[in-house]
């Protein structure tokens, strides 16, 4: 099996930082998870969770098609959390303007497009 793509690299790299800091600070996630779905804390350690064994199945030669896949479903499932992330920092910066709110808000939204091509890493990452 060939080598991890840099950018299936990079993404496990991410999820890994992600994932302890879901388990250590999750107050950090709660606030994007919509109230419907459940109590917010244990769906934070529950993603968290996820995102380390996404992490390591990549990185494993044996397991790398499976993770890619995980983490490609991963990546798609948490969309919905980004943008509400999105949403509440640009609500934010427009009700008490800031440096740091608006350079929250731009940020938040300048990452909802990089979603898919860190999908298309992870996706090739399959065979």
């Amino acid at each position: 099996m060939s080598e991890l793509s840099r950018g299936a690299r990079s993404i496990a790299i991410a999820f890994t930082a992600s994932g302890v800091t879901h388990l250590v600070r999750p107050q950090v996630f709660e606030p994007i998870v919509p109230r419907f779905l459940g109590n917010p804390r244990t769906l934070v350690h529950l993603s968290g969770v996820a995102e380390l064994t996404c992490a390591a199945a990549l990185v494993v030669p044996r397991t790398r098609a499976v993770g890619a896949v995980a983490s490609a479903a991963l990546l798609a499932a948490v969309f919905p959390a980004n943008v509400k992330m999105a949403a509440d920092a640009v609500s934010a910066a427009r009700r008490r303007p800031s440096p740091t709110r608006n350079a929250l808000a731009a940020a938040t939204i300048a990452r909802l497009p990089l979603q898919w091509p860190m999908i298309r890493w992870v996706w090739s990452e399959r065979h």
